[in-house]
């Protein structure tokens, strides 16, 4: 990732390339998140309540200890490795210093919250639904802004003037 703070995307458009397809490829990743909530739940309170506590009308169970515990182990170190390498890859743009603090920090607390989010409305109160939306969608959010970050660092790198010694 040094190739941003060196100069070297100037000359390195293969590893751009790369970096472009990985966000492309984070991108549908993105989507699929969204859908898979939306396969679940929708943005009302009592959809996330059913999902996690279960439903007589759909004849679903509740969420287990167990499967959620599961999920939550796969999700934290997933989503740990991804926000550390979109976070990793923004700070190195030439974007300002407060996006870069402000956007890493609601990237992390998002991820964690939307988490949490589940087990709150399964163990500690259904009224954390409202919570659960939020932290889903301003994880959204967030990741959407990194990816846009440094995808249009990448592009800004290629159509500005390349300073001299980069030929």
């Amino acid at each position: 990732m040094r190739f941003f703070v060196t100069g070297e995307q100037y000359r390195k458009s293969l590893l751009n390339a790369l970096i472009l397809m990985f966000l492309g490829y984070i991108a549908l990743l993105w989507l699929s998140n969204g859908l898979m909530y939306f396969h679940h739940m929708n943005l009302t309170p009592d959809s996330v309540i059913a999902y996690y506590l279960g439903s007589e009308e759909q004849f679903t169970q509740p969420r287990s200890y167990q499967g959620m515990l599961e999920v939550s182990h796969f999700h934290l170190f997933s989503m740990g490795m991804l926000v550390l390498t979109l976070t990793h890859l923004m700070l190195m743009t030439d974007f300002s210093m407060r996006l870069k603090i402000w956007l890493s920090w609601l990237t992390y607390l998002s991820a964690i919250a939307d988490e949490g989010g589940g087990w709150l409305v399964r163990f500690v109160n259904p009224q954390f639904a409202y919570f659960k939306i939020a932290a889903f969608l301003l994880l959204e959010f967030s990741l959407a802004a990194l990816i846009i970050v440094v995808i249009a660092a990448l592009i800004r790198a290629r159509t500005q003037p390349r300073p001299s010694g980069y030929e």
